[in-house]
């Protein structure tokens, strides 16, 4: 297999530690329903696909997680 010639650069304004998500306590929604869980850890809350925990999280602040709920409660990502 060939070696990618693609370098990895961390992201511009990435102010967010390597998280030990091992042993994080995931919560799904209180429905049961969808793909998402989240998870509080270190002062910061991890989001991941519930069918592929392996896969990256995503990792917010508090106030950029406050953001996103918000938006997502005011409809803001709907694709409808």
């Amino acid at each position: 297999m060939a070696e990618s010639t693609i370098e990895q650069h961390p992201l511009a304004g990435w102010d967010k530690p390597e998280l030990d998500l091992s042993k994080a306590d995931w919560q799904s929604s209180s429905r049961g329903r969808g793909d998402v869980q989240i998870a509080f850890v270190e002062g910061f809350i991890a989001m991941r696909n519930s069918g592929l925990p392996q896969s990256p999280s995503l990792i917010f602040t508090p106030a950029e997680w406050g953001a996103f709920v918000s938006g997502a409660r005011e409809g803001e990502f709907d694709l409808t």
